[in-house]
């Protein structure tokens, strides 16, 4: 990460997490700690990367461009230098504490969570314990390549609960979930990565975006 951006460790019953923050120009934290802006997200890393990919950079700077702060946050496993994260519901439970220090220390906005890959799906299973407003997919993984036998995710996306936008790369070998009356599932081109057209998925994410939070 930059060494610009400050960070707060937060503890979880998994451990310690890290979440980055990125504030729009000219937001500062009041006098309580906390930042008031029209809304934030609350974003996490793929199972086997960081909060550095290259889609998570470019919808931080989109949402930072429409005053809205972002919080990129590292799974306890992460935090302790393993590359191999626990199974979900402990990825859940880390996840919820953190949206819960995030409002209480640092975020004063309605929150939308998502993240990228494994960190999409654990704010969908989380969405509704967390209060999010809406949640932000990054190249959900539907299913595991060459792995016909294997569950289907999307019931996690149908449980959220709240509007969702799906950021799908046209040819993603984890395959592509349909499109519902709450879900929004926008193809672009490339695959799991999603860092072959990183404009286009700034660009859906800030179209998306005012539609879930009312203060842009």
């Amino acid at each position: 990460m930059r060494p610009d951006v400050p960070s707060l460790d937060i503890d979880t019953p998994q451990g310690t997490a890290r979440a980055h923050l990125h504030l729009p120009a000219g937001a500062a934290p009041g006098a309580d700690g906390r930042v008031a802006v029209p809304g934030a997200l609350v974003l996490g890393h793929g199972a086997g990367g960081g909060v550095d990919a290259p889609d998570l950079r470019a919808v931080t700077a989109a949402a930072t461009a429409l005053g809205l702060a972002v919080a990129l946050v590292e799974q306890p496993y992460r935090v302790a230098g393993k590359r191999v994260g626990p199974r979900g519901p402990a990825l859940d439970e880390a996840w919820t504490a953190v949206v819960a220090d995030l409002r209480d220390r640092a975020l004063d906005a309605p929150l939308v969570t998502g993240g990228r890959s494994a960190g999409a799906r654990t704010a969908c299973r989380t969405a509704l314990a967390t209060g999010a407003a809406g949640v932000l997919c990054l190249a959900f993984p539907m299913q595991p390549p060459g792995r016909p036998d294997a569950p289907s995710r999307l019931p996690e996306l149908d449980a959220a609960g709240v509007p969702v936008l799906v950021v799908q790369g046209t040819t993603d070998p984890y395959g592509t979930p349909p499109s519902s009356p709450t879900r929004r599932v926008v193809p672009v081109p490339g695959v799991h990565s999603l860092k072959k057209d990183t404009l286009a998925v700034a660009a859906a994410v800030t179209a998306w975006l005012p539609t879930v939070l009312p203060g842009l």
